[in-house]
């Protein structure tokens, strides 16, 4: 059984930071086999990227409303991957999903297991 779960969410200030993180477990998970995004679902809004890293950490694609203000990175060694979020602002609140796939992609219906959930909200 392969379980993601993300931690360091919670609330901030407009303009704070927070970095969240996704730890990987699982039997069967070998975590190098896979590139790992982060999606957000905002209030009443669909699911969307955020941004992925493939599996070695040297490939990142960040989606442009946020490129310049998160930054996605990951310690294999620990498992790990993390998404930095800096300048945050009231529309970045959301609940934040790690996700997992073998094929570095921007589409959730790629990506085949994913975690439960962070909440990040931020007060202006």
């Amino acid at each position: 059984q392969v379980q993601l779960e993300e931690s360091g969410g919670g609330l901030v200030q407009a303009g704070g930071s927070l970095r969240l993180s996704c730890a990987a477990s699982g039997d069967t998970f070998t975590f190098t086999d896979y590139a790992m995004g982060w999606f957000r679902q905002g209030p009443g809004k669909e699911r969307e990227f955020v941004g992925a890293i493939s599996w070695s950490g040297s490939s990142t694609h960040i989606v442009d409303s946020v490129k310049d203000r998160f930054t996605i990175s990951r310690d294999n060694a620990k498992n790990t991957v993390y998404l930095q979020m800096n300048s945050l602002k009231p529309e970045d609140t959301a609940v934040y999903y790690c996700a997992a796939t073998t094929i570095m992609n921007t589409s959730p219906s790629f990506y085949d297991y994913w975690g439960q959930g962070t909440q990040v909200t931020v007060s202006s």
